[in-house]
């Protein structure tokens, strides 16, 4: 057992949590504690080293600066119920009145209790994914929302997770279940944001998604964080007949940030659509992971990925489908596209298929490419400085996916953000100039 596995149980037990989740909590720690630790001869660590995590083992859990976080606060605009958790931690104060459906695990009824007893930690598998076993190991508050049959939210619910600094290395456990009964229908924006301050912080994070019968979920998964941040997270999703899953995500890197998808499709009829969008920079590194499995037949799958790499950054990306045998008239899409605007930067990609039936549409594929020299030559030509044609040719590498975001705040809130940062990379290239010779 690494020292850091130690660590975490000694944080584990040092911990409050409810009486009920005693159970979930021991089956954590006992497959946590029986792991392996990922080495660079894991295949589903092969790029994304823990060397981090090693060399900050964190020795207390974070706690709540009230001066600090409103710094750090940068919140979406938008007409939503609002959830604040600072380093962790449920701020009532700074949160909407919670609607019915939505509820804390600590202040669950009875009802609610045995509803995230029977699903928190089944949708994760964790023994595939070991940070969902630390997470169940260390869960003791969380958010249950849970859409009624044919019940539609009004409002979207909006959980903001902020990030402030600590003076010695601290972790933070945030858990998300989401529970959608039939032909229900619901909107889920998870945002992650911090200070430009050192964090000295390990968040792990992970959502579990059930999607009944014929229901809708439109999910968002925003990481801005500072990128001394050490952040491990997944979501974890069931589908089932005809139900819809509708993701957007989008992160900067980190000196360790790796993020999972898992979806099962589990009912005919259901479909998956993913659009994902990382933009790691400096020395910074980031690795999205997902994984579709096809169980039953007539399910569909629409991904799509893109990358920008820049300065002396380090992306990964493995994405993976898995048509079973008995999943006949599947139609699943991969896609995964990068720009590497550096001669420095460095992208590890791997699109897999993996199929058992004989009656599928299937297609996946991945590029990876510089910015073209001759259309940062026309621009000049036509007045646009070397710095401001990379940004455009930059933020239209991705504007594809942007524009498909249904909901406008998210769109509003990222376009100026992202301008800033493709418009910084551009002008701390040396010189304005790119060579790749």
């Amino acid at each position: 057992m690494s020292d850091f596995q130690q660590q975490a149980l000694t944080l584990a037990a040092e911990q409050r949590s409810p009486e009920w989740l005693t159970e979930l909590r021991a089956r954590g720690a006992d497959i946590w504690s029986a792991a392996k630790w990922p080495t660079r001869k894991t295949e589903m660590w092969k790029y994304t080293p823990l060397l981090p995590l090693q060399s900050d083992t964190p020795a207390q859990w974070a706690q709540v600066d009230s001066c600090a976080w409103q710094q750090a606060i940068d919140p979406i605009a938008l007409d939503a119920t609002r959830l604040v958790f600072i380093n962790g931690h449920f701020s009532s104060e700074h949160s909407s009145e919670l609607p019915a459906g939505v509820v804390r695990f600590g202040d669950a009824d009875a009802s609610q209790q045995a509803l995230i007893s029977q699903h928190l930690g089944t949708i994760a598998n964790s023994g595939e994914h070991l940070f969902a076993a630390l997470s169940n190991a260390w869960a003791a508050d969380g958010i249950l929302l849970h859409v009624s049959r044919g019940t539609r939210l009004e409002k979207p619910v909006y959980i903001l997770n902020v990030a402030t600094p600590e003076a010695q290395p601290a972790v933070s456990s945030q858990r998300v279940l989401v529970i959608l009964e039939d032909n229900s229908e619901a909107e889920l924006i998870e945002h992650y944001v911090s200070g430009s301050e050192k964090q000295n912080l390990f968040v792990n994070s992970h959502t579990e998604v059930v999607v009944g019968n014929n229901a809708q979920i439109q999910h968002y998964r925003i990481n801005l964080e500072q990128e001394d941040l050490l952040h491990v997270g997944g979501v974890h999703i069931d589908l089932h007949r005809d139900a819809r899953f509708l993701g957007f995500t989008l992160a900067q890197g980190s000196r360790l940030k790796r993020i999972d998808y898992h979806v099962n499709h589990r009912g005919e009829g259901a479909h998956l659509g993913l659009n994902g969008v990382y933009l790691p920079r400096n020395k910074q590194l980031i690795d999205y992971h997902t994984n579709v499995e096809h169980r039953v037949p007539n399910c569909t799958t629409d991904e799509v990925f893109r990358g920008i790499i820049g300065d002396s950054a380090k992306a990964v990306f493995n994405g993976r489908i898995h048509i079973h045998q008995d999943a006949q008239k599947t139609l699943a899409e991969l896609s995964n596209k990068n720009l590497l605007t550096s001669p420095t930067a460095e992208i590890n990609t791997k699109p897999e298929l993996e199929i058992y039936a004989d009656d599928v549409r299937c297609a996946h594929g991945a590029t990876i490419a510089q910015l073209d020299e001759t259309s940062v030559f026309y621009l000049q030509s036509r007045g646009v400085t070397r710095a401001d044609a990379v940004r455009m040719l930059s933020f239209g590498f991705i504007n594809e996916l942007l524009n498909e975001v249904p909901e406008q705040a998210i769109q509003d809130y990222l376009r100026p953000r992202l301008t800033a940062l493709f418009g910084e990379s551009a002008e701390g290239d040396e010189l304005g100039q790119m060579s790749y010779d």
